[in-house]
Parts: structure tokens; C-alpha cells; sequence
């Protein structure tokens, strides 16, 4: 039986919501499933480069990835990552200053193609 996909949604500037947001697409892809993640307003921040987060060196104390790793471990596993234009627009960030890998659109696209997809937000 095919697997429904999973669409993320996170909100905020919490880059530990982030990075569970990015743990949940991943396992999704990782199992054969179809996954996207879309960062909603000011949470498209959190994707402008270099990607880093303060507690990239605590994760890495205790053996974790940083942010940036995790974001290119989701997109290798072939996860869409979205981030909201009106929330690129806010932070003021081109789009030389996102990775070229990284989509861009809004809320109303998301819904708009959601199909079936399982809605999580965070």
C-alpha cells in the first residue's frame, strides 16, 4: 500500500522546532514516502545563509548534527524544502542568500497541492 506523504509546516524562529520538523520529513523520505517542509513567515529566516543556529555547538558536543547538516541530510533524501516569499521578504533575503536546492512560495500553494498528504505544524 503506497504511503501518504507529509507536508510540515513550521512557524517561529525556534530552530529546535526546526530541527524536529526536519527529523519528521526525513524519517518520511528515509521510509519511501513523499515529504515537504514549508517555513512559514519569519521561520524563513532560519534557512538564510550560512545556516546555523547558537545551539549547533551543543549538539555537537553531545554527537549531534548541526542545523546545516541536518538540512542537507533532508535534502538529499530528496525532501522539499520550501520557505514563505513574505517571510524572505521580512527578513530581507534575496534569493542569493538561500540555497539554490530550496524552493520558495506561500501558504496558499502549500494547501492548494496538499492532495492527501498528512498536515503537521509546528
Amino acid at each position: 500500500m503506497p504511503m501518504r506523504g507529509l507536508t510540515v509546516i513550521v512557524a517561529g524562529t525556534d530552530p529546535d522546532r526546526l530541527r524536529s520538523a526536519i527529523g519528521l520529513a526525513a524519517a518520511q523520505a528515509a521510509l519511501g514516502g513523499k515529504a515537504r517542509l514549508f517555513l512559514d513567515g519569519v521561520s524563513a529566516g532560519l534557512l538564510a545563509l550560512p545556516i546555523a543556529a547558537a545551539s549547533d555547538r551543543d549538539h555537537a558536543a553531545a554527537g549531534l548534527p548541526s542545523l546545516a547538516q541536518l538540512v542537507e541530510t533532508a535534502l538529499a533524501l530528496d525532501v522539499a524544502i520550501l520557505l514563505c516569499q513574505s517571510g524572505l521578504a521580512l527578513a530581507g533575503i534575496a534569493a542569493d542568500g538561500i540555497d539554490s536546492r530550496v524552493g520558495t512560495g506561500g501558504i496558499t500553494g502549500i494547501m492548494a497541492t496538499l492532495g492527501d498528504d498528512r498536515l503537521v505544524a509546528l
